[in-house]
This record gives structure tokens, sequence and C-alpha cells, in this order.
């Protein structure tokens, strides 16, 4: 392991689409702490400040605007195609312009080095600020744009804005699992990222629990039509329905939510890169609504099912014929649990970045 002592100041751009992105990067960044204890963070993303504390503690600098979107949805699970196209459009009207202005902002702070997960505007002023970058992600936006809005008339220059800004990165850390990136040429493959909570069952209510958790982004199956199973409470990540005792507000468990993760009897969620890892590390059980049209898919279907027992399912299968989805999903084989060797893998080539723009090296 490498550790320096020179104080070196990181800029961590997050995208705001959910919470994904904020979860996946936190183990590496405490990895990276661990080497460099007077790590200056500061951390750029719409996501809200509660929130990012929880995952990275306290002591950050927050700058609460980042114009990257990801995607504008309807759902947790559906995309808005023509609002997304437009915002898009409206950005590379003047592409130059937008970067400019985060050039700037950047020169101003004067960072060491620029973490991105994964916003390319971020990527492409670092580069014209002559900052170091580095991006992080199981995804990438320029080929999730042009697998939604590949057919629309300005979608050529757009991508090439996106592929420029991307390839402009020293690296891409592709973290495990992860969709296939055919406009990147500077990916790098890396393990796991992802944070294993402590299971503390002992904690939770008696009987079944689950937790029914569709991330940052509002999902049209709501807790006021979820079905009654006999002997489950469940844990809520959305509103609470107050007719109901069997469904409660998973934050008045008190229990940190990857703590949780690795306590309940199952997880109600879909496709996302920070619930399923974390799944996998603890070997909890995912009911899961299919997303066949998002590009991560395929690789995080794959390897959920691989590390822990997990079935594809239907809105309707849940509301309509949960506790035969449940029983269907206990009978499954057990999983050898998964492993997170990437967070330490990305905290070594971000810290050898950091070495390289000056310090003093100590083994250890």
């Amino acid at each position: 392991m490498l550790s320096t002592s020179a104080s070196k100041h990181l800029w961590l751009a997050l995208s705001p689409h959910g919470y994904g992105h904020a979860v996946m990067t936190a183990p590496v960044i405490h990895a990276l702490r661990r080497r460099r204890p007077d790590l200056r963070l500061t951390i750029q993303t719409g996501v809200p400040r509660s929130f990012l504390e929880e995952r990275y503690g306290p002591d950050f600098d927050y700058v609460p605007e980042v114009p990257d979107f990801g995607l504008k949805m309807r759902s947790a699970t559906t995309v808005d195609l023509d609002a997304s196209a437009e915002a898009y459009r409206r950005m590379h009207a003047d592409f130059s312009a937008v970067v400019e202005c985060e050039a700037a902002r950047l020169r101003q702070a004067r960072p060491d080095l620029v973490l991105a997960n994964v916003p390319y505007v971020t990527l492409a002023a670092a580069a014209r600020a002559g900052i170091p970058a580095v991006a992080l992600s199981s995804l990438e936006w320029a080929d999730v744009y042009r697998h939604y809005l590949g057919d629309r008339p300005e979608a050529d220059a757009v991508w090439a804005d996106m592929q420029d800004a991307y390839n402009s990165a020293l690296a891409f850390l592709r973290v495990t699992p992860a969709m296939e990136m055919p406009s990147l040429g500077n990916v790098v493959d890396i393990g796991t990222v992802a944070q294993r909570g402590l299971n503390r069952r002992g904690e939770l209510a008696p009987g079944k629990v689950g937790l029914v958790a569709f991330g940052g982004i509002d999902h049209d199956l709501t807790m006021a039509r979820w079905p009654r199973v006999a002997g489950w409470t469940w844990l809520s990540a959305q509103g609470c329905p107050a007719d109901r005792d069997d469904v409660i507000d998973w934050r008045g468990t008190g229990l940190p939510f990857s703590d949780l993760t690795a306590s309940v009897d199952v997880i109600v969620t879909k496709p996302g890169y920070g619930t399923f890892t974390e799944a996998a590390l603890s070997g909890v059980p995912v009911l899961y609504v299919a997303r066949p049209d998002w590009p991560e898919t395929p690789a995080m279907d794959r390897w959920l099912m691989a590390h822990t027992k997990a079935l594809a399912l239907t809105a309707d299968d849940l509301l309509n014929d949960l506790e035969t989805q449940l029983r269907t999903l206990f009978s499954l084989p057990e999983q050898p649990l998964a492993e997170a060797k990437g967070n330490e893998e990305a905290a070594d080539f971000i810290d050898r970045v950091l070495l390289a723009q000056g310090g003093t090296c100590e083994s250890s």
C-alpha cells in the first residue's frame, strides 16, 4: 500500500441520476482516505448533502450543482426519451460554453485530480483546465445516449462530444459488473466496488423483514398498493401509508442503509449497481423489476444471479402474486458471496495518479 505526506485535493463529480453513483464511489473514497488521511475532498453533485454525509462522513466541501443529469426519468425504470433528448440538445447547442464554465470553476478550485462518476462535462472541463482526471463507473452516458437516442437528428454531434470527453480522461475504471463501452478507448477493468454492511438482524422487527428500495428516483409502484403477506414487515424507502402497520419507514430502524441491506430477509428493487452489489456481498435474496431496455441489465443480471438468490419479474408479479414469488425466490440454490476487490484497486490507481502529481512516497 502507498501513502503520502503531501496533502492533496480531490474533486469528485457525481451524476445526480438517482443515488447510485454516490453509493458506488463512497467505498473507493474510504479506501483512498486510509492511504491519505489528510485528503481534501470536494463533492460536486445534485445529490443532497445529507445523503452524502451518510456515505462519506461530513468532511468534504459541497458544490450542489453539476451540468450532468444522466437521463430524464418518468419513474425509476422508465426513461422520458423526449425530455432527455431535448435536455441534451440544449446543453450541446453551445457545448464549448458549458465546458468553459466548468473549467473556470475547476481553475479556481485548483484540485490535484478530478474523479468523475460519471459526468462527462466535468471530464471535458478538466481536460480544458489542464487538470488530470479519472472516470469510475459501471456505465457511461455516451453509449447510454446512443442506445436510447441515437436515432435523433442531433445524435451524432452530441455523442461525439460525449465520447471525446470520456476519452480525455487518463483512464475509465470500469467496475464489475458493467455495461459494454464501445465508445471508450481508455477502459481499465477492476473488481466490484461496494460496501458490505453489518448484519444487525436482531435489531429489526420479529418475523420476516423485507426492504423495498427503488433508489433515489420515484417509482410508480407505491406502497399504498403493496400486498399484505402474513408474517412479513416491509421497510420502505418511499412513503408509508398511514393505515398499514406492516409498512414502516426504513429510517425508523436507526440503521445505516448499508447495514439494513445486510440485515433483511429480502430486498425488492430495480436493477441498480449499489443495491445489487451490497445484496450480493451479504447473500441477501433479491426480487427485482426487470428492466430489459437498460444497457447495464445483461451484465448485472448475470452477476447478481451468480452471487445470491435473485429473481427478475414484473411490477404486476409483485402486486398480484408476491407470496408465490417469495416462495420461488427462496427455493433457488445458494450462491457464493461476492467480493469487493475493486475498492482497493480503484484507490490504488487514484493514489498513484496523485503521487505522480508530486509528494513523498512511503511504503506501508
